[in-house]
């Protein structure tokens, strides 16, 4: 297994305690993100998702950027 995949794995894994850094690595492999507004905005296929700068990243910004992943991997 790569070194991309186990950080990918252990966001994964334990999506209740990810740092800001890992996170938006996780937004710019498969995608990009958006400045500008009051909060970035992660752009995965064809979702636009606003999320906070904060450490650690809450969990429910961290499972909504898994489920874009997961469509844009399946389809």
């Amino acid at each position: 297994m790569s070194k991309k995949s186990k950080r990918e794995q252990k966001i994964r894994d334990n999506s209740h305690n990810v740092a800001l850094p890992d996170f938006e690595w996780l937004i710019s492999k498969y995608g990009e993100i958006i400045e500008g507004g009051s909060h970035p905005k992660a752009h995965i296929g064809n979702h636009v998702y606003p999320y906070k700068r904060e450490n650690p990243v809450k969990y429910h910004f961290i499972e909504a950027i898994l489920k874009f992943i997961d469509e844009k991997k399946g389809g």
